[in-house]
C-alpha cells in the first residue's frame, strides 16, 4: 500500500511537470502566432511597451522577482529562482515544487533504541499568480499544498532528535511532523507610493506570519536537503498558520511589518482548516544592504503553539542572514545563518543555531548544514527523574549531494544522498547510543533554474 501512495505522489507530480510545460507552451506558442515580438524579463515587450503583466516581486512592483521568499521574507536579490512561469494577457503565474522519493535510515550503526527507518516521499507544490491593478497596485494569491499525509503517514518521518507537534495525542519526537494538505491560501494587495516605497496587506488561511527567515523549503541554501532542521520550531515553526493578517512598509532597503495570527500549530487532522484565533502577533525588520545580502530580526509573542501544552505560550526571537552568490550561468553559491531562540515563562530560554550552505555547478549540488540546538527533557519526551529538567545541547552536521541525471520538460530529476552525524550530552546515550549517524538515498523532482 505504501508503495502504491508513494507511487501515485510521483505519477502526480510527473503530471504536473508535464501539464506545466504543455501550459508554458502553448501560451508561448500562442503569444507567438500572436505578436512575433520577444518578451523580455521586465516584463515589457521588446520595441512595445505592455505594463498589463508585472513580472515583478510578488509584493512590490519596483522589486525583482528573486527577492521572493515564504510568506513575505525577503531572499537575496542575486538568489537562484527555480519554478515555471507563464502568462496570460494580463496575468503572470507561477509554479513550483518538490517531491523526494527515497530511504532513509537513522541511527545507521543502531546504537540507540530512538532511530526508525523509511521508504517515503517528503513533498510540496506551489502555484501563484499576479497581476496589475490600476497603475500602482499589484495583486497577488499564493497556494501550497502537499501530500505528506499520504506519503509520511500521521506520525511523519523519522528524523533523530526532532521535535514538535503530535500523533494520537502523543508528542512526536525523533520525527518530523507531516505538513498539512493546504500549507498555504493566500491573498495580498500592495500599492506603490513611489519606486522607493510600498504598503502591503497580506491575508492568509493557511498563510505566513511575519516571523522568521525564509522558511527551509523555500531558501535556496537547503532546497536540495530533503529533512527539515531541527530547529525547525525555533525558526519556521509558524509557517503554517490557519489565520494571518499582517501589514508591511517598504523604503528603499527596509521593509517593516506587523502580524496577527493563530498561534496554535495546525492540528493532527492534516486534511481540514483549524479555527482562526488571531491570539498572536509579531514584527519583523528586513534589510537587504546589496543584491547579495537578505538580513532580518524578528519577534513573535505566541499563544499556546503546542496542543499538548496549552498552558504555554512562547516568546521567540530570529535573526538571520541570507547570502547568494551567482559565479556563472549555471553556478552558484548560497549560504544561510540563523540564530532562534525560545522562551516560556518558567523555563530557561532554548537557543538554536543553523549555518547551511549549498553549492550549485550545472547538474551538480553539494551542501552541509550544521545545527546546536538546546533541546529540554520534556522537549525530548524523556523520564526527568532520571534525566532532570535541564536542557541538552544537541550538534548536528549533515552532508549531501545531488546529480541531475534527466531532464521531465522544465523539471529537473537528481539522484542524491546524505550523511548526518549527532553528537549530545553523554547522559542521552542510553536512548541514542554514542555519536549517532543517519543516512539516506533519493530521487528527487524539481523545477529547474530560471533564466533571469
Amino acid at each position: 500500500m505504501k508503495l502504491k501512495i508513494l507511487f501515485s505522489v510521483l505519477l502526480f507530480a510527473t503530471g504536473i511537470t508535464r501539464a506545466q510545460h504543455n501550459m508554458h507552451m502553448g501560451k508561448l506558442n500562442d503569444s507567438t502566432r500572436k505578436d512575433s515580438t520577444e518578451v523580455n524579463h521586465s516584463g515589457h515587450k521588446m520595441g512595445q511597451m505592455n505594463t498589463e503583466v508585472p513580472m515583478s516581486h510578488a509584493y512590490s512592483l519596483n522589486l525583482p522577482m528573486q527577492r521572493n521568499g515564504s510568506g513575505t521574507s525577503w531572499l537575496p536579490d542575486a538568489a537562484p529562482m527555480y519554478g515555471t512561469m507563464y502568462h496570460s494577457k494580463k496575468w503572470m503565474y507561477m509554479m513550483h515544487g518538490s517531491v523526494a522519493l527515497r530511504y532513509t535510515k537513522q541511527d545507521l550503526a543502531e546504537k540507540g533504541s530512538r532511530g526508525g527507518e523509511k521508504l517515503d516521499a517528503p513533498n510540496w507544490f506551489m502555484f501563484m499568480g499576479q497581476r496589475k491593478v490600476g497603475a500602482k497596485g499589484l495583486f497577488h494569491f499564493s497556494s501550497m499544498l502537499s501530500l505528506d499525509r499520504l506519503t509520511e503517514g500521521g506520525a511523519g518521518y523519522p528524523l533523530l532528535f526532532q521535535t514538535g507537534e503530535s500523533w494520537k495525542g502523543q508528542p512526536l519526537v525523533d520525527r518530523q511532523h507531516p505538513h498539512d494538505l493546504f500549507s498555504e491560501l493566500s491573498v495580498a494587495y500592495t500599492y506603490s507610493f513611489s519606486k522607493k516605497s510600498d504598503l502591503t496587506l497580506y491575508l492568509g488561511y493557511p498563510g505566513e506570519p511575519a516571523l522568521g527567515s525564509v522558511a527551509f523549503m523555500h531558501r535556496p541554501s537547503a532546497m536540495s536537503n530533503p529533512d527539515a532542521p531541527i530547529s525547525h520550531h525555533w525558526n519556521d515553526g509558524t509557517h503554517i498558520t490557519f489565520g494571518v493578517a499582517t501589514i508591511g512598509y517598504r523604503y528603499d532597503k527596509l521593509k517593516l511589518e506587523a502580524s496577527s495570527f493563530t498561534g496554535r500549530e495546525p492540528d493532527e487532522n492534516r486534511f481540514d482548516f483549524d479555527q482562526p484565533l488571531f491570539d498572536s502577533y509579531s514584527a519583523r525588520l528586513s534589510y537587504n544592504p546589496t543584491k547579495n545580502w537578505a538580513l532580518q530580526i524578528s519577534q513573535g509573542w505566541i499563544k499556546s503553539p503546542e496542543g499538548l501544552h496549552e498552558t504555554e505560550n512562547v516568546k521567540r526571537t530570529i535573526a538571520s542572514a541570507i547570502y547568494a552568490l551567482p559565479l556563472g550561468k549555471k553556478e552558484n553559491l548560497n549560504a544561510t545563518l540563523l540564530w532562534g531562540l525560545n522562551k516560556t515563562k518558567g523555563h530557561a530560554g532554548e537557543n538554536a543555531v543553523l549555518a547551511e550552505a549549498t553549492y550549485r555547478l550545472n547538474k551538480l549540488a553539494v551542501y552541509s548544514r550544521y545545527e546546536w540546538v538546546q533541546k529540554s527533557a520534556e522537549e525530548l519526551n524523556v523520564n526527568t527523574d532520571i534525566f532532570g529538567n535541564g536542557s541538552f545541547g544537541v550538534n548536528a552536521f549533515s552532508l549531501g549531494i545531488n546529480y541531475d541525471i534527466l531532464n521531465l520538460g522544465k523539471f529537473r530529476t537528481a539522484l542524491g544522498g546524505q550523511l548526518s552525524f549527532y553528537n549530545t550530552n553523554a547522559a542521552l546515550n542510553s536512548l541514542y547510543g554514542k555519536n549517532p549517524v543517519s543516512g539516506q538515498v533519493f530521487i528527487r523532482i524539481y523545477p529547474g533554474l530560471m533564466g533571469m
